[in-house]
């Protein structure tokens, strides 16, 4: 199909908003476990918060480094205007990816629900201000292309 057919298959642009959706509703579960363990027993508590947690970072993760693989370089390659805009989410996407380090730690050292729920805080609102910023600089180019490829590949296994 010539590119911008309107009956391509993958709406990139659609489906890295439910990407995001599905991320921001993985974060709400981690910090849902932060702070309201679903057991009395702390070790159920505990393995809950470490099942969440760590199944969040691995999607964030896994999205990060599949726009970074495949999304970033073929926008780059096709709008080489966009590339300020490819490396600043690549800075963001390396912050986050320090981030989500700095929770593994937390969580490997059994930290406290407190300190895991800022962690969590922190990684909030760096990826909220990153998808909205993703989201509004790349809408449109997303629109238009004609990538092929899986989604998971592109955009993570989540």
């Amino acid at each position: 199909m010539p590119p911008g057919d309107a009956r391509r298959l993958i709406a990139w642009h659609r489906e890295l908003m439910a990407a995001h959706g599905r991320l921001r509703a993985a974060l709400a579960v981690a910090q849902d476990a932060v702070t309201a363990p679903t057991s009395s027993d702390p070790t159920t508590a505990t393995r809950d918060l470490l099942l969440y947690c760590l199944g969040f970072c691995t999607a964030l993760g896994g999205h990060h480094r599949g726009e970074d693989a495949r999304l970033f370089p073929e926008i780059a390659d096709r709008h080489p205007e966009l590339a300020e805009t490819i490396a600043y989410l690549q800075q963001d996407h390396s912050m986050i990816a320090h981030l989500l380090s700095g929770l593994r730690r937390a969580i490997d050292s059994e930290a406290p629900p407190d300190d895991l729920g800022r962690h969590l805080e922190g990684i909030a609102a760096i990826m909220e201000s990153h998808f909205r910023y993703e989201e509004r600089q790349l809408s449109g180019i997303l629109a238009e292309l004609d990538l092929d490829a899986a989604v998971p590949d592109v955009l993570g296994p989540l």
